[in-house]
């Protein structure tokens, strides 16, 4: 059995993760701690095991094995370096730093430390992911020219985001840096690592992190990749684009499925194309690394790639100009 602590109940996906970790055969919760102690008690008695106030006393104990990291943003660094220092394996959330220099000392310390790292990238293992990937791995649709994914709620307008995610401190961006990694890191998988970013943002209901976000990776070759992202969208279906000189697929606009359409087959017709089965979560992926004593490389890769190029992205901003990713301090 795998001992898990959650550290903080910040994100609003941790009470996902502890469930996860609740209904997986061989992991179980010991044990809580939260920047809040009066958030993090409260959570600790809701899963009846022990609260710890202070977070090097719960690193400490022998009978946790691992963590399942949902502090704020900012905290990141020094939370995963000590969880990795002590021994611990470690599940965050994304993004995995604040900057590219933060997330590689936390892999270097991962690494020393010969610890498990995970990121929940949960896209990259659903079904409309794998079949995209095998349509482009056949050449499909010739070589890539443009690629566009959206991924955008209600969650401002309607008011049920808790205030913090509006903390530029403790998140270090709005719409993009949280809801827009997903669109961003599936960018980067289909696409590769763009050359600069250029990103603009929106602040429709006047919040101190973006609302509203576009950010445009380009490439060397001219292709270009759009990621959108936003808080302030009744009813904006999650989608993917990707267009080539051969042919295109698209997803979700707006039905669940994957369309193909291309010059390298008998059909000139859009064609529905089928879905394999998903891959196991991420958190299922992470146990079975802390079982297996084997490590989460493409995951890590994509993770401190999705780091990069959303603090591009923020640089951009900041400068108001394309940021070009050799000039980020690693």
């Amino acid at each position: 059995m795998v001992r898990l602590a959650m550290l903080s109940f910040w994100h609003v996906h941790a009470r996902d993760y502890a469930r996860q970790a609740k209904e997986h055969p061989d992991t179980e919760i010991v044990a809580v701690w939260d920047e809040i102690a009066e958030r993090g008690k409260a959570e600790a008695e809701r899963l009846a095991v022990p609260f710890y106030e202070s977070i090097d006393e719960l690193l400490s104990q022998d009978n946790i094995d691992g963590v399942i990291v949902d502090t704020p943003t900012n905290m990141h660094y020094e939370v995963m370096t000590k969880a990795a220092q002590a021994g611990k394996h470690i599940f965050t959330e994304k993004v995995l730093a604040l900057t590219l220099r933060e997330a590689n000392k936390i892999v270097s310390c991962v690494n020393e430390a010969n610890v498990k790292l995970t990121v929940s990238l949960p896209r990259l293992n659903d079904d409309y992911t794998l079949a995209i990937q095998n349509i482009l791995s056949q050449g499909l649709l010739g070589d890539l020219t443009y690629a566009r994914v959206r991924l955008a709620h209600n969650g401002a307008i309607a008011n049920w985001l808790p205030e913090h995610f509006y903390s530029l401190a403790q998140c270090g961006g709005g719409a993009l840096t949280d809801l827009g990694c997903h669109p961003m890191y599936l960018t980067r998988l289909f696409l590769g690592v763009p050359e600069r970013v250029s990103a603009s943002y929106g602040h429709v209901l006047g919040k101190e992190v973006e609302d509203n976000a576009v950010a445009v990776l380009s490439y060397e070759n001219g292709t270009l990749g759009v990621v959108e992202a936003g808080f302030v969208t009744a009813a904006s279906p999650f989608s993917i684009e990707i267009h080539g000189t051969a042919g295109s697929v698209v997803y979700g606009l707006p039905q669940a499925k994957v369309l193909l359409k291309t010059s390298m087959g008998e059909s000139k017709e859009w064609l529905e194309y089928p879905l394999p089965s998903s891959r196991p979560s991420a958190f299922e992926q992470w146990v079975a690394h802390i079982q297996e004593d084997t490590t989460a490389d493409e995951n890590i890769a994509m993770a401190l790639d999705l780091t990069k190029l959303i603090e591009a992205a923020n640089l951009s901003v900041q400068h108001n100009s394309p940021y070009a990713l050799h000039a980020l301090e690693a």
